[in-house]
Formats: structure tokens, C-alpha cells, sequence
């Protein structure tokens, strides 16, 4: 008869079951060093993630990422605004100063009407006038023609009358300012019909005493 069926036998004449069998140890290793099993999770609770918690750390790298391309684009926009304020076309108050523009325009466009306009009888005080509306090279290269201009006004009888038709300030800066100005001229001769030409001239003006005066005129 074998273990088992002795068991089974003693077990209807006496009423108990034999005490089982202690589990054995693996090889090597005493009973008393098996690790005791740990406490089994709750249901309804996550286990917690390991230490390197993956999802929580791509949301903080993509955050960090984010920050740092915010921070970098802000300094970008701020370096491109500083290059724009400091360039030539930000200096010009031709495109922001409109008060100024006007008059620039107005101090110019009443000097060119004066200085090229006159009459047989009136080539003096229109001399006059020039040599308080032009400066530096104009005034010079005025002072040069005006005698010629003054002869044949007499001897032809020749009036001459200058309207600006249109003027543009290109440049402007605190002391000097560059126009282009479109101006039609009216020629009348005694027996003759009048003539009218068109002229495009280029002026540079400075800022002298509180008013406009036109240093350099050059034909366009």
C-alpha cells in the first residue's frame, strides 16, 4: 500500500485528516529565508508608475520646449523691432512727422513761386527775394544766371509767372529735407500768346532761422 491510500485509511478510522506536509525550500535555501509575500493591491487603486513616469515626463519636456521657443521668438521680435527703429527709413520724418512735412513743403513751394516768377519792371525785388529764400550752392548758382535773365526780361518784355503743382517731400530730418516738385511756368511776351512749360526739379532744403531755405536746385 502506498503513502497516499495509508493516509486515506487512517484518516475513516480516525476520523482526522493528517497535518500536511510543510512546503519544501528550494534547494539552498532555508525556510526562514524565503521572502514573505507583500500585502496585495486594493481594488479600485492604481499602482503608482515607476520612477521614470513617462507620460508625465514628455508633458514636461513638451512644456519646457514650448517655454523656450515662446522665450526665443519674443527675443526675436524685440531684436527685429530694435534693427527696424534703427534704420534709415525709420529716421525719415518724411513718412511719420506730417506737421513737419507740410511745412517743408509750403516754405519751399513759396520760395520757388517768388524766386521764378517776374516781371519786366519787378526782376528786383524778385533778386531780393532770392536772397532770403536760397542759400549756398542755389544762391550761388542763381546770383550767376539772374543778370541774364534780367536783360532778356527787359528787352523782350517777358514775364514770367511759376506755380507749383505738385511737391513731395522724399527725406526729412531735423535740419534738411529733399523734394521733388513739379511746377508749371507760364511765358508771356508783349504781342506773343503765352507758352507754358512743365519742369521737374529736385530741391534740397535746410532748416535756418526757423524757416525752409533752398540750398541746391538740379533740374529732373
Amino acid at each position: 500500500m502506498n503513502s497516499e491510500a495509508a493516509e486515506v485509511e487512517a484518516e475513516e478510522v480516525t476520523g482526522a485528516r493528517p497535518r500536511p506536509q510543510a512546503e519544501k525550500a528550494p534547494h539552498g535555501v532555508r525556510p526562514e529565508q524565503r521572502p514573505e509575500p507583500g500585502p496585495e493591491p486594493r481594488k479600485g487603486t492604481r499602482p503608482e508608475v515607476g520612477p521614470d513616469r513617462p507620460p508625465f515626463r514628455r508633458r514636461t519636456l513638451a512644456a519646457m520646449a514650448l517655454l523656450i521657443a515662446l522665450v526665443l521668438g519674443g527675443a526675436a521680435f524685440l531684436f527685429a523691432t530694435a534693427r527696424l527703429n534703427d534704420t534709415p527709413a525709420a529716421r525719415n520724418r518724411a513718412l511719420t512727422d506730417t506737421a513737419a512735412t507740410t511745412e517743408v513743403i509750403e516754405d519751399v513751394s513759396t520760395a520757388l513761386t517768388q524766386v521764378f516768377s517776374y516781371t519786366p519792371a519787378g526782376t528786383e525785388s524778385t533778386r531780393q527775394a532770392a536772397r532770403s529764400l536760397l542759400a549756398g550752392k542755389a544762391a550761388r548758382q542763381y546770383g550767376e544766371l539772374f543778370g541774364q535773365v534780367e536783360k532778356r526780361a527787359a528787352e523782350q518784355k517777358l514775364t514770367l509767372t511759376t506755380h507749383v503743382v505738385r511737391a513731395g517731400v522724399t527725406r526729412l530730418t531735423g535740419h534738411s529735407a529733399h523734394l521733388l516738385v513739379f511746377l508749371d511756368q507760364v511765358a508771356e511776351r508783349r504781342g506773343k500768346p503765352p507758352a507754358t512749360a512743365a519742369a521737374q526739379l529736385s530741391v534740397t532744403a535746410e532748416l535756418r532761422g526757423g524757416r525752409w531755405q533752398i540750398v541746391d536746385i538740379a533740374s529732373r
